[in-house]
């Protein structure tokens, strides 16, 4: 069975042979931490963490939706201890320099008035030829045969809005001036169709089926999501539906949208628009996977779910963790993984241990040896470097 017909058959709830080996990454500190206790030093980032641990992987259609241009980034002030700067979104921030990343102190957002979207909007060209990379036929012709996954991210319809705007100010806009947050989900999902379109348009003419969309908000806390789900369902659930009706004409029946903290109340409006897997289920945000299941059946579909406070506490918690989630797993539909980036607080000897109970758990076989897989790594390397000849320098 290949990775492709595996990920398709678990979640349409076939039999398959084993469960995919899919994680969610960790936090550049995490990685620092593990050089100094075994991990390689030359794993530094995400992309090369999964490889090196030999997760399951997706081939991805690339599509820019970015800002095009986007805002100049550039530090205003900075000491010893903090620097004061805009990032490519516009949003001006002070951030601690060294040690432990934290959340920024957002000072002022791009995202005030009316006049402020309409630069935006001019920042959102979809026929912006840097959207597509040049050897877009290339990488379509490739994925024809793909044993991997075949997916594209479609982006954010309130996501991007809160990052441009803040989250206090769009949930006060909510109330506000709802017409003009329903203008802007409008306007992104008509940008993010119209961006994907010609990668769409050449795939259905290769005959390249797309297996699963990628989309993410961010937009909970743990105390539930910061805009009602009445507005939620009434503005932007339609947009959604948009988007998933469009590559349903791609065979794809699947989308996932990543969003932390507590995403109960908006299960629902989401499975509405066609967003039917739902991650990371962050369990200490107030997300709980069986209460999705047991509330909508096999029409909810499931990746995450296991809570990384039991990774730092330990053997015995990260065995009654994957204990808790068997059940889950028996039913199907089901992927589970850490439920977001792991932290630095969990030791790289937990990690060993998480994944060899859990390959064990779902009979997922561990991967060849790292040396060995080398020359696949740089074969892949070198055709991401290819797939983005034209989209690389631009700054979203």
């Amino acid at each position: 069975m290949t990775p492709r017909e595996r990920y398709v058959r678990l979640f349409h709830f076939q039999p398959v042979d084993y469960v995919p080996d899919e994680e969610f990454g960790w936090w550049d500190e995490t990685l620092t931490a593990w050089h100094k206790q075994g991990l390689p030093s030359e794993i530094n980032d995400n992309g090369k963490g999964d490889f090196f641990f030999g997760f399951a992987q997706t081939d991805w259609a690339p599509v820019n939706q970015g800002l095009i241009p986007g805002f100049e980034h550039k530090v205003i002030s900075e000491d010893e201890n903090h620097v004061i700067f805009v990032d490519g979104s516009g949003v001006t921030q002070m951030a601690n320099k060294g040690g432990r990343a934290s959340i920024p102190k957002y000072i002022r957002f791009p995202l005030e008035t009316r006049d402020d979207w309409e630069d935006f909007k001019r920042r959102m060209d979809p026929t912006d030829p840097r959207r597509i990379p040049s050897n877009i036929d290339e990488i379509v012709e490739r994925l024809k045969t793909a044993e991997n996954p075949v997916g594209i991210g479609m982006g954010s319809l309130f996501g991007w809005i809160r990052n441009w705007m803040g989250f206090e100010n769009l949930a006060m806009l909510t109330i506000d001036d709802p017409e003009w947050v329903e203008e802007m989900v409008d306007y992104l999902a008509d940008f993010i169709i119209a961006c994907a379109e010609p990668v769409l348009q050449k795939m259905e003419k290769a005959g390249v089926k797309l297996d699963v969309v990628s989309m993410w908000e961010d937009i909970c806390f743990n105390n539930g999501p910061m805009v009602s789900p009445k507005f939620f369902r009434a503005v932007v659930t339609p947009r959604y539906k948009r988007i998933t009706d469009r590559v349903r004409k791609v065979g794809c029946d699947l989308t996932y949208l990543d969003c932390d903290g507590d995403v109960t109340q908006l299960v629902g409006p989401w499975l509405e628009g066609g967003v039917n897997i739902m991650f990371p289920i962050e369990i200490r945000g107030g997300s709980d996977p069986q209460q999705m299941r047991d509330t909508y059946g096999h029409e909810v579909l499931l990746k995450g779910g296991v809570d990384k406070m039991a990774l730092i506490e330990g053997k015995e918690a990260i065995l009654a963790d994957l204990k808790r989630l068997d059940p889950l797993v028996r039913d199907g539909g089901f992927i589970p993984h850490v439920d977001h980036r792991v932290p630095p607080d969990v030791t790289y000897e937990n990690y060993l241990y998480y994944l060899r109970e859990k390959r064990a758990w779902l009979g997922i076989p561990e991967p060849p040896p790292y040396e060995e897989r080398l020359e696949e790594l740089r074969k892949r390397d070198e055709i991401a470097a290819r797939n983005f000849t034209r989209t690389d320098t631009v700054k979203t």
